[in-house]
């Protein structure tokens, strides 16, 4: 059996729609894994290191579950993996510790597909990262247009494309 740890990294999600539902189906199709929300456990920044190391070494697949907040990630998902991403554990002669994990990026954005040139643009500091950490990047999924300010008038199809987008990561995961 895989060991899934989900890692939340939406800042606020009790005004979202779509992360939040997205993370409702995983937690309910996926029961077994680890869903890691960042700002409950860490709404100061004041990242616990051993316990979220503690994690990634259980784990085999690693999905990041945000929105895109000015084309990157938002500041709390980054400053877990500033925090937890440390020489001699993820990197380093000694470092080896996340080698071979897979990883998967899953985000949002409140914009539609046209306002991005090329999502994966955003996606080169994770990937690089991955490759640091000698970790299997396998993909990214991505919905667009899920705006928590249209959740009044379109919560309905928010919501659908949120149980849409973790069918497509429960897919992926069960390819691996």
């Amino acid at each position: 059996m895989k060991n899934i740890l989900i890692v939340s990294g939406h800042t606020d999600l009790n005004n979202s729609v779509a992360n939040k539902k997205i993370l409702e189906e995983l937690s309910r199709r996926l029961p077994n894994a680890e869903v890691d929300y960042l700002s409950e456990l860490y709404s100061d920044y004041r990242i616990n290191v051993d316990k979220e190391q503690e994690k990634l070494l259980k784990a085999d697949i690693i999905v990041l579950q945000y929105p895109v907040f000015w084309y990157s990630m938002p500041s709390l998902l980054e400053r877990w993996m500033e925090e937890t991403f440390k020489h001699g554990f993820s990197h380093g002669t000694t470092g080896d510790k996340l080698k071979n994990k897979k990883i998967i990026v899953s985000l949002t954005t409140g914009a539609p597909k046209e306002a991005y040139s090329n999502i994966d643009d955003f996606l080169n500091p994770i990937k690089a990262s991955c490759k640091l950490c000698q970790m299997e990047y396998v993909g990214s999924i991505v919905t667009y247009g899920v705006s928590y300010q249209i959740r009044n008038e379109k919560g309905k199809e928010i919501e659908e494309k949120a149980i849409n987008h973790a069918n497509r990561i429960i897919e992926m995961i069960n390819s691996l």
